[in-house]
């Protein structure tokens, strides 16, 4: 008879090998879930770029809050981009063919987030105004913003401070509601774009110039921020850092 001899320590891992190589192509294959086919620069480009392999079927994800959501075909993003390349080669450079800002194009762009506010674990709006989160305030050790006057990068005053909104979750301030010279209408700073000087009763924003806070996006809600107004409003002000002025775009020596 002839005898089989088993070492255990290969065949172990040869099973590891197979397991990491299944768990490689899943988690790539989960990475194409979103944003597959491909999109080549050239329109008249019908070939689909999927690659290897291919992107996974549908998908019906569970969310705590809200109704179920269905990703199908990759989640394709159809919105019209006001832009166009500086030159005829794939991978060329977009230049804005609008108000870059307003438009969404490069450090202004936004995703597609769920147009509805993130919410705590009790099923309540996570981001709401001092003035609707109750039991919440700011500390006495810190000065307090409201009132205080916003500047531009001009150095021009857009308004003043007329609340702070909170993360209910977080427990710490996310943006400043300024009311416009003239009351004309109410805009969210993000708090990251914005410099406190106390003692001198002002909010200096290096982001944008006093005129652009007129066109900052408006909330559907005065009392909560949903996550794709969010995503708009961090959107503009980022591409403020390079669009703001017409100096920015230039090279940095």
């Amino acid at each position: 008879m002839i005898g089989y001899n088993i070492d255990l320590a290969s065949l172990l891992l040869y099973v590891f090998w197979a397991f990491f190589a299944g768990l490689i192509w899943y988690l790539h294959r989960e990475n194409k879930r979103e944003g597959y086919p491909l999109v080549g620069d050239d329109p008249r480009q019908k070939i689909a770029i999927v690659g290897f392999p291919a992107p996974p079927p549908s998908k019906t994800y569970l969310l705590p809050h809200g109704a179920p959501m269905l990703v199908a075909g990759g989640r394709p993003d159809t919105r019209a981009v006001a832009a166009k390349p500086v030159a005829p080669w794939p991978g060329a450079p977009l230049e804005p063919t609008g108000d870059p800002m307003v438009d969404g194009v490069g450090p202004a762009a936004w995703a597609e987030r769920a147009d509805h506010p993130d919410m705590t674990w009790e099923g309540a709006p996570k981001i709401v105004p001092l003035r609707a989160a109750g039991g919440f305030y700011l500390a006495k050790e810190d000065p307090d913003p409201r009132g205080m006057k916003v500047k531009g990068a001009d150095g021009k005053v857009a308004g003043v401070v007329k609340d702070v909104w909170v993360d209910r979750s977080e427990y710490i301030a996310r943006y400043f509601e300024v009311e416009l010279e003239g009351g004309a209408r109410t805009v969210l700073l993000p708090w990251n774009f914005a410099r406190i000087h106390g003692d001198a009763r002002v909010i200096a924003v290096q982001a944008v110039h006093a005129k652009h806070f007129a066109n900052v996006p408006a909330l559907r809600n005065p009392e909560q921020i949903t996550l794709l107004e969010e995503d708009k409003i961090c959107g503009y002000y980022g591409g403020g850092v390079l669009y703001a002025h017409p100096s920015r775009l230039e090279p940095v020596l």
